[in-house]
């Protein structure tokens, strides 16, 4: 059976930067799960996927445009250094959790000002990266009533950036989302 719209598929896979740096793998024995067309994994890789069988491997390449966008200028921006922790000295290249009016999300610090300001990276960190994925296809078959329900159900509940269904367009969410 090959892949298609609304099949469930599992996969074992390691995924790489352009530079060979080890970003992600499924672990051993724990391939990942999902069901085409709804949204669970990246577009570009569920469409490089589409047409292959159950034992194939492939290596694909996932251009950002596909993934998780290309890297915003406008989601850089400037905000007090009295918004962080005093108990900690902000560095360009630290992460931390930030609470939006649709919940949390990751900024990275991408400059300490002399102005007592901080400017702030808002872009998915996979953003204007190409993705490499080494895939192996476990399993392709029909999904089952329960996995089609908890597809829509995550679909429902947005797309795992703090969108929600009424936000069903990357620009509404910001870069990296998926939810379109």
């Amino acid at each position: 059976m090959n892949i298609a719209d609304k099949m469930y598929v599992a996969i074992e896979y390691t995924l790489t930067l352009e530079s060979g740096q080890e970003i992600d793998k499924s672990p051993a024995d724990q391939p990942l799960g999902f069901i085409t067309g709804t949204g669970q994994i990246i577009p570009g890789l569920e469409k490089a996927l589409m047409g292959r069988a159950t034992g194939e491997k492939a290596k694909l390449i996932v251009a950002p445009e596909d993934a998780y966008g290309p890297v915003k200028d406008d989601l850089f921006q400037e905000i007090p250094k009295s918004q962080f922790p005093t108990d900690v000295e902000v560095k360009p290249g630290m992460a931390f959790e930030a609470q939006g009016p649709r919940g949390p999300f990751m900024i990275t610090v991408s400059k300490v000002n002399d102005n007592d300001t901080v400017t702030v990276d808002l872009n998915h960190p996979m953003a204007g990266k190409q993705l490499h994925f080494d895939v192996n296809v476990v399993e392709v078959r029909e999904p089952t009533e329960d996995e089609l329900a908890q597809a829509a159900a995550s679909f429902s509940s947005g797309c795992g950036c703090g969108c929600g269904p009424e936000d069903a367009d990357a620009d509404a969410c910001g870069s990296g989302c998926n939810c379109g």
